[in-house]
């Protein structure tokens, strides 16, 4: 008896060891074929003035398909694959315009967008083909509200090879479903969250003057201004080389020629130098707002006047002074004279924009705004025109290394340091060069170039960028080096703009089975599970036991008739 109850209980184990075998091969039929991770950028996430804008949704669990597909076919549980160099910008117009249902865009930009990619040549060759679509996607998606999430990767071998096979599928009227099978995307991912508080932090330094003997007056001060963070379509992704990377590098190669005439009193100027790295520059300059407030009345008064720089790396023969104060203005002319005098002697041109402020439209195009708000003389230098629209030209996804033009950003640089040294040591309209090339104050490529590659690899769009960033710590050391009485100033970003986190996910692309492949691999474990019970119910407890359990159980009804029969028949017999 022991002996038989032994092998039941190893039948029963075995039983229980194949259910167990069979629910995890179901279990992982969609997921074994695992294909390949990528990293992800997830298009920005923002309101203005509680208006939704950008990806609303994070998460993500839909087949791949691409631009190939049938017309008239249901994408809301698709997430359509789009190569930037393909880019149908009718179909992401349709779709984004007519809110057409869709579970989710994946645009694949070039291998040469990544940061961390040095470029050539023809790299920047094969960047003009799309630059201009590119562009275009990026102002399409920044300002409409899109119910799906949205995201870039880079082209690579991995994802192309999946691309080709998602093509295939779609060309030949077989698109991935969960009949199909084919590819899924899965993005595990918790929703965006309100990021509370953001930091914005300024940055300010000082050279100081050196008085003449017995003055008692304030020396006056010229202000260098340059906002560093920037804002695009991928946040993770949004690094701004020369909008506005290149006015940073900029102010701190003039800062550090500076140094080098201040240190010694006899070459030091009679006007002091306020060097300014303001934040918040994309939302209408609003750091520089707050760093302004924080100025006293004499502070703001000794300012002659301030110069901002603003995408100054890549231009070709003209670069623009934006003024809001009338070019008839004294000290305007005096900057744009200034200005212009020293480019004609480097061999390029130097034109002036005139453009008035409302001081009752919050919105401010240019940094020299603030300025210009609290009646302190200040004028912009950039390479562009005309003012940008908010939130444009502000580091998106073309503005990258590749794009500076490092000849024409040495000769911005140029610019800047000779027309501030003659204005300060009275050398106007003398053809005299202070920072002349080969000499002991020449402009230093390598240090430019240097910080050129570190912001080119660093996003800095001011919500996702904590008081404490490396970054932020770099930026201040960095002027320490050169300037005195570095401090830093950090503010909570406010007015109309709410940012929502999750910028950058871990993409699992899975190679998936049909439906009707795990039925039938179902059917097939089933019925050899159903054999398998079988053959161990006859080898240990006999045939008569297997048809047992296949037996329709008697009722209770029945079992309480018989057994009253039994005890009629019982009580008879006694008699």
């Amino acid at each position: 008896m022991a002996h038989r109850k032994a092998r039941e209980r190893d039948m029963l184990d075995s039983v229980y060891s194949m259910l167990a075998l069979v629910f995890i091969l179901v279990a992982c039929v969609e997921l074994c074929d695992a294909a390949t991770v990528v990293d992800v950028y997830r298009l920005i996430q923002y309101d203005i003035s509680g208006v939704p804008f950008g990806s609303r949704l994070a998460s993500l669990n839909h087949h791949a398909g691409s631009l190939h597909f049938s017309p008239g076919a249901d994408l809301s549980r698709t997430v359509v694959m789009i190569p930037v160099r393909e880019l149908n910008i009718s179909f992401v117009t349709e779709y984004v315009s007519r809110k057409h249902p869709l579970g989710g865009m994946l645009f694949l930009l070039p291998e040469i967008f990544r940061l961390e990619n040095g470029g050539g040549g023809k790299d920047v060759r094969e960047k003009e083909v799309v630059k201009n679509v590119l562009l275009e996607l990026e102002k399409l998606l920044v300002h409409a509200k899109l119910p799906y999430p949205v995201y870039f990767a880079f082209e690579n071998d991995e994802i192309d090879a999946v691309l080709d096979d998602v093509k295939k599928n779609d060309a030949t009227g077989q698109p991935a479903t969960a009949t199909t099978g084919g590819y899924k995307l899965v993005i595990p991912i918790a929703e965006p969250k309100k990021v509370a508080s953001p930091t914005i932090t300024n940055i300010q330094g000082w050279l100081q003057g050196l008085k003449a003997d017995g003055d008692a007056n304030q020396l006056p001060t010229i202000a260098i201004v340059a906002s560093y963070d920037t804002f695009g379509a991928a946040p993770a992704l949004s690094v701004g080389s020369d909008s506005n990377g290149s006015g940073v590098v900029a102010l701190l190669e003039v800062a550090r020629l500076f140094s080098l005439l201040y240190s010694n009193p006899k070459t030091r100027g009679r006007y002091n130098i306020l060097f300014g790295l303001t934040s918040g520059g994309p939302y209408n300059y609003n750091g520089t707002h707050k760093w302004l407030r924080s100025f006293d009345q004499r502070l703001r008064e000794s300012i002659d006047y301030a110069i901002c720089l603003n995408s100054v790396g890549s231009w070709n023969n003209e670069l623009w002074i934006h003024v809001s104060k009338p070019p008839e203005n004294a000290y305007i002319k005096q900057i744009f004279e200034g200005f212009t005098n020293v480019a004609e002697e480097l061999g390029f041109k130097v034109g002036l924009k005139h453009k008035k402020i409302n001081i009752s439209n919050p919105r401010v195009a240019w940094e020299h705004e603030q300025f210009s708000r609290l009646r302190v003389t200040a004028a912009t230098l950039s390479e562009l025109s005309a003012a940008p629209e908010l939130l444009e030209s502000t580091g998106g996804l073309l503005d990258s290394r590749h794009f500076v033009d490092e000849t024409s950003f040495i000769r911005s640089v140029q610019l800047v340091a000779e027309s501030l040294a003659r204005h300060i040591y009275g050398y106007q309209g003398k053809n005299i060069q202070i920072f002349a090339d080969n000499s002991s104050l020449a402009v230093n490529p390598s240090y430019i170039r240097s910080w050129l590659d570190l912001l080119s690899q660093t996003p800095r769009v001011a919500p996702f960028i904590s008081k404490n960033d490396p970054f932020i710590m770099a930026l201040k050391k960095e002027l320490a080096d050169h300037t005195d009485e570095v401090i830093m100033q950090h503010e909570v970003l406010d007015g109309m703009f709410t940012f929502y986190d999750s910028t950058k996910a871990s993409l699992n692309i899975y190679q998936v089975a049909s439906v009707t492949f795990d039925l039938l691999l179902l059917l097939v474990l089933g019925s050899y599970l159903i054999v398998l019970f079988s053959f161990l119910v006859i080898t240990t407890r006999g045939l008569d036991d297997l048809i047992s359990l296949f037996r329709r159980p008697p009722s209770r009804k029945v079992e309480v008739s018989q057994e009253k029969l039994a005890n009629d028949n019982y009580e008879c017999v006694m008699v």
